[in-house]
Order: structure tokens, then C-alpha cells, then sequence
């Protein structure tokens, strides 16, 4: 089960059995428009705060996913979810109304592959049958919290990037049919001293780096294993960054092998998002709707995800804080094709 220094092999090939994934009207200009299951065209959602319609969002996406499998939240053994917010507030409101034994996770923009990886291990060995992961995160929610309120109207720099309003869930299984996870790689936090929180994708990329050589060391295989390697999100800033430092330690990663969620997602036309997406509910509806219904088409067999979290608070930037980072990487594969 442990591979190598901080990596897990699931023999028993856990399967994502169904995903939901919704978003705010945003989104339904961007690229990905069709790989959704239903987008909002009100920012609100016919809810009070912005934070409640982050709440709504994660709401929405996991019943979707539940009924795809015509499974109910008490057929959830647990659930792993997390995100940004105000000590993961908006997730602990909407596990209070699925009603599912719930694991909180702060990891960031990594809370979706840290969360696949862990319904993953429990559904591996035997202490699940069916588990519950996702994330959400909302755009005027997260600005008004890390940065400054929408309504304001601060001008971003070129290397900031734009928060997803949106939530991508997944139900993972002990069998079925549907793509499986293979392998986890758990990050390390890293902090090679950057300090602005208008460019994560810079402060980022070292950790995505870090975590992917850990894997294919832990592996022993190298880069061509996989048809792609995602990111999420390093955007324009940071996915350069990570192919160069990955080439550096001696992995040959080609551009067309190497994409990001953060880029995906939106269109050149979308001129608000700068250097590319971010959030926590960015990589999660990207592969739990994008990139899965491309796997199903089989038109990817084997790739791994590489989640990318900044673990700053408006806390610790008020403190001088540097920015520390992490990482966390799942494989995910399309057997029989």
C-alpha cells in the first residue's frame, strides 16, 4: 500500500463511480461550458451572502452526483470536503444539511485531489463503500475574504487569477464502472519565500514540482507513463515555472503532456481572469466534468492530477508571512480501453 516515501498504491482500484458539477454564469462564458451539469445565471443563486451561495453550490454538485447513482446521502459513509472560507465554514454548512459523517479539509486549491485521495485509501481498505468528495469556492466570497470586496473595483495585476464559482463532487466507490484511482502522492509543504498573494501561480509551482518528482521517484516510471499531467492552478505564471524546475531535476515533460486546470476552464475572451483560474473549486470541476468526460470517451487512458494549494491566511500576509505551499497528486485511469 505505501510506495516509496509518501505515496499510496490502491490494488484494489477505487472507482469514481459519478460526479456533479456546477457554476455561476462566468463560467457559462468560458470554455467548458457543456462539460457542466448545471450553471447558474445569477452570481447569488437566490441566496443572502455570497457565502451562502458557496454553500448552495457544494449542495447542488453532491446531489447531482448522488442521483446519477440513485444514491442518497445516507448511502455515504463519509465525506471529505473542504475549502477557503472562514475555517471551512460554507462546507460545514452544507454537510450539516447532507447529514454525512464528514471529514473538514484545509488544503486549499489542493483540497480536491487531497480529498479523492483519502475517499480513496478508506474505500481501498475496506472502510467504505461509498464515499463523498468535492470542494466549492465562490468568487466574491473568496475576493472579499484574501483580497478586497467586488465591489470595490481594485485593478489586479496581470499575474492574479481569477476565483471559479463552482463545485465538483465525486462519488467514489469499491466497485463499479467509471474511471479508477490507482495511485496518490501526499505533498510536502515548500516556501521558497515568495510573499504576493497576487501571484500564486509563481509561489505554487515549486510545490507541484516537488510533489511530482516524489511521485515518479516513489514509482520508479517516468513522465511518458501518462497521457497528461494537470495541474491545478498555476496559470500562465506558474505552469512555465513547473516544467522548467521539473525539467531541471531531470524530468522531460513536453508542453503538450503538461495543461492546467486554471487555463482550461475560461476563454481568451474572458479578459477579467488575467493569468488563469484559481480556487478551490477550479481544478475540482475541471476533472470531475472536463477531463473525466474526455476519459470516458477515452480519449485520455491515464493521467495525474497534481493539485496546488497556498496555505497563506490575510492573517499571515498582515504578519510578513512568506507564502508555504503544497501539492497533492492522484492518478486516475480508464482501464479496459
Amino acid at each position: 500500500m505505501l510506495q516509496g516515501s509518501q505515496s499510496w498504491k490502491f490494488l484494489n482500484e477505487p472507482v469514481i463511480l459519478s460526479t456533479g458539477v456546477v457554476g455561476g454564469p462566468f463560467e457559462a462564458k468560458g470554455n467548458l461550458a457543456d462539460d457542466f451539469d448545471h450553471l447558474f445565471s445569477d452570481i447569488w443563486l437566490n441566496e443572502s451572502s455570497f457565502e451562502k451561495a458557496q454553500t448552495r453550490l457544494m449542495e447542488e454538485a453532491s446531489y447531482t452526483a448522488l442521483a446519477k447513482v440513485n444514491k442518497k446521502p445516507e448511502d455515504m459513509q463519509f465525506i471529505f470536503t473542504g475549502d477557503l472560507i472562514n475555517q471551512i465554514t460554507t462546507t460545514s454548512f452544507a454537510c450539516r444539511t447532507l447529514s454525512i459523517p464528514y471529514f473538514g479539509l484545509f488544503g486549499a486549491c489542493s483540497t480536491s485531489m487531497e480529498g479523492l485521495a483519502l475517499a480513496s485509501f478508506v474505500i481501498n481498505y475496506g472502510g467504505a463503500e461509498y464515499v463523498l468528495t468535492g470542494t466549492a469556492s465562490h468568487n466574491a466570497a473568496t475576493e472579499r475574504q484574501f483580497r478586497y470586496p467586488v465591489e470595490y473595483g481594485f485593478q489586479n495585476p496581470p499575474t492574479a487569477q481569477w476565483t471559479v464559482t463552482g463545485a465538483g463532487v465525486a462519488v467514489v466507490g469499491k466497485t463499479g464502472t467509471g474511471p479508477v484511482v490507482t495511485s496518490a502522492t501526499i505533498g510536502k509543504v515548500v516556501d521558497m519565500g515568495a510573499t504576493d498573494p497576487y501571484n500564486m501561480g509563481a509561489a505554487m509551482a515549486p510545490a507541484a514540482a516537488d510533489t511530482i518528482e516524489a511521485h515518479f521517484t516513489d514509482f520508479d516510471v517516468d513522465p511518458s507513463y501518462y497521457d497528461y499531467i494537470v495541474t491545478g492552478d498555476l496559470g500562465k505564471v506558474g505552469l512555465p515555472l513547473m516544467k522548467e524546475l521539473l525539467r531541471q531535476r531531470g524530468l522531460m515533460v513536453t508542453d503538450e503532456q503538461c495543461m492546467d486546470c486554471g487555463l482550461l476552464i475560461y476563454s481568451n475572451d474572458q479578459k477579467e481572469v488575467q493569468a488563469g483560474a484559481s480556487g478551490t473549486g477550479s481544478s475540482a470541476v475541471v476533472v470531475y466534468g472536463h477531463l473525466l468526460e474526455r476519459m470516458k470517451r477515452q480519449e485520455i487512458k491515464k493521467m495525474l492530477v497534481v493539485a496546488t494549494g497556498s496555505l497563506h491566511s490575510p492573517l499571515s500576509y498582515q504578519q510578513d508571512e512568506t507564502i508555504p505551499c503544497i501539492a497533492h497528486a492522484v492518478s486516475v485511469e480508464m482501464k479496459g480501453v
